[in-house]
């Protein structure tokens, strides 16, 4: 049986051919194929939930297809944008959301925003890497989760950055051997623990985590031998920071219809 490392090893260490080999996969070809036709007639965020096959490209490639369904709270998160620090997005624990809005900004790009390389060409370069990890989770969770840690590490700044993704935490957990209940203490606690026991500057250095992975990788070999499908949950979208309750009962109340 081919170990989590192993696996892990033969995806990351050729990830252009890995990643060239997924997009042309007959239905990612042409899930982007349709994609890069019409995304660029797409003039306005009312456009952009009027074609659910683009929709659900967009929330794939952020890896946010679980929360395809709101569409009331991603019209939210694309009408705001980024630029003001009081924007939804920014408010948001999870990283993901901010990402999706600023590859498709309208909010400071209007019409043109979907004609951005980020809208484009980054939009399938995300979709297509998405596909590989998760295509690897179906076999191995412990290799999404190392994969998704790999393309991640360089954002990871403080301890909070850890306990803000779900999944980063469960891949830094497991290396450094916490128990589950470690994830139920006191927030800034585990921020400092994680600040005292990591450096995280080691985490902007490839072979740093190609190491710190190594590392991962073992350990999880040790607490699921079998793969551990259930640890799918650590990709689940996470939760809200800094928002009033206002805002929250707001969210709330919003109709799932996009309006």
């Amino acid at each position: 049986m081919t170990t989590t490392y192993t696996s892990y090893q033969l995806i990351s260490s050729d990830l252009q051919t890995s990643l060239k080999r997924v997009s042309e996969q007959p239905d990612v070809k042409r899930e982007t194929e349709y994609y890069l036709e019409k995304i660029g007639g797409v003039k306005s965020v009312d456009d952009f939930f009027a074609d659910s096959r683009l929709y659900n490209y967009v929330m794939k490639a952020h890896g946010l297809e679980d929360m395809a369904y709101a569409k009331a709270f991603m019209r939210k998160v694309l009408t705001e944008g980024v630029d003001n620090k009081d924007a939804f997005a920014n408010q948001l624990t999870d990283t993901r959301y901010k990402a999706l809005a600023e590859s498709l900004n309208f909010a400071r790009h209007g019409e043109i925003a979907t004609i951005m390389e980020s809208a484009q060409k980054g939009t399938v370069d995300k979709y297509t890497r998405q596909t590989l990890e998760v295509s690897a989770g179906e076999d191995n969770t412990g290799v999404r989760l190392a994969l998704y840690f790999e393309r991640m590490a360089p954002s990871i700044t403080s301890g909070y950055s850890i306990i803000a993704d779900d999944a980063i935490a469960q891949v830094v957990r497991t290396a450094l051997q916490l128990p589950a209940e470690f994830a139920a203490t006191d927030i800034d606690r585990q921020a400092a623990y994680y600040e005292d026991v990591l450096k995280l500057d080691e985490f902007k250095d490839p072979s740093k985590v190609g190491k710190f992975l190594e590392r991962f990788t073992s350990m999880w070999e040790l607490e699921n031998p079998t793969g551990g499908i259930d640890s799918l949950a650590a990709f689940q979208p996470s939760g809200l920071i800094g928002i009033s309750t206002d805002l929250l009962l707001s969210i709330n109340n919003l109709k799932l219809g996009g309006r």
